[in-house]
């Protein structure tokens, strides 16, 4: 099975010249790609400065990454990416889609120091432990609505209510298993949708907690 990957060419300015620069930077990823084994499915290029994360082409990379499942991607050197901070949450959100980065400079995949090791690690910890006071915190508003006599079940038609809403058909494996890869949900629904899952974000929410509650119970 062909391997595929993406290349991401970025300069910092709209200069004429520098249209040179990106023009060379595709020609040697596109071989350096090829001599690594890979099939090279899109090719992203911009003028951005690399200090920002709103860049186009670079959101749609990240998009493009998840919808198609590409597990690589081909840069110049790591400062393609980005700069400063920017660089940094680049990389974590490359990392918690298990996409990992070639760069040419490196001549394979790309070198972290130490201290980008790390602060990718404290990021990780923070995000995880963020995901948990969350969901504490949604689990105690559950426990204190029920408390006071609400019942979520009641308005499902196969729970007791004739008039209330369908239950929807809602792949719980896909949703677990994305949460572990660190998507939010409306990423997750995102996902499903392009899956031909007509699924809300309050959706997969719920569900992913009634999920949870189960393995608590």
């Amino acid at each position: 099975m062909t391997k595929k990957c993406v290349l991401y060419c970025r300069v910092s300015t709209e200069k004429e010249a520098q249209q040179t620069s990106l023009a060379r930077q595709e020609e040697e990823l596109t071989m350096f790609a090829k001599e690594q084994g890979y099939s090279i499915a899109h090719v992203f290029i911009e003028q951005e400065s690399g200090y920002d994360v709103d860049r186009e082409e670079l959101l749609n990379m990240l998009d493009y990454i998840k919808d198609e499942q590409i597990d690589v991607v081909f840069v110049q050197d790591e400062t393609r990416l980005g700069r400063g901070n920017a660089r940094m949450a680049i990389i974590h959100m490359l990392q918690k889609n298990n996409t990992t980065v070639y760069t040419l400079s490196d001549g394979g995949k790309m070198a972290l120091t130490d201290v980008d090791q790390m602060l990718l690690e404290i990021l990780a910890i923070v995000e995880e432990y963020q995901r948990k006071v969350h969901n504490a915190k949604i689990k105690r508003g559950m426990r204190r609505a029920v408390e006071k006599g609400y019942r979520p079940e009641k308005n499902l038609t196969t729970r007791g209510n004739p008039e209330g809403r369908e239950r929807i058909d809602v792949p719980i494996e896909e949703i677990v298993a994305l949460r572990k890869e660190g998507y939010t949900y409306k990423e997750i629904e995102t996902t499903l949708q392009n899956r031909g899952y007509e699924v809300s974000k309050a959706t997969i929410h719920r569900r992913f907690m009634e999920y949870q509650s189960r393995l608590e119970d």
